[in-house]
């Protein structure tokens, strides 16, 4: 019986650039998917409410209206 022993060297992730550029590219694109999701998340979480009804000095509007000097 002979030991012989098999060189596997297609499957190793060192040896075979197609493998490796292709595990690398996946492994990029769940990071910038995962980048943006968790952006979105923050901008959401952080939005801006508003002040509600904010008083609008009348002189300032789009037609003023002035009071007369006494």
């Amino acid at each position: 019986m002979d030991n012989a022993v098999v060189s596997n060297d297609e499957r190793d992730f060192s040896k075979n650039w197609v493998t490796s550029s292709r595990f690398i590219f996946y492994v990029i694109i769940f990071c910038l998917l995962a980048f943006v999701v968790g952006c979105s998340f923050q901008l959401y979480k952080h939005r801006w409410t508003g002040l509600g009804n904010p008083k609008v000095p009348e002189s300032t509007l789009y037609s003023p209206k002035y009071t007369a000097p006494k």
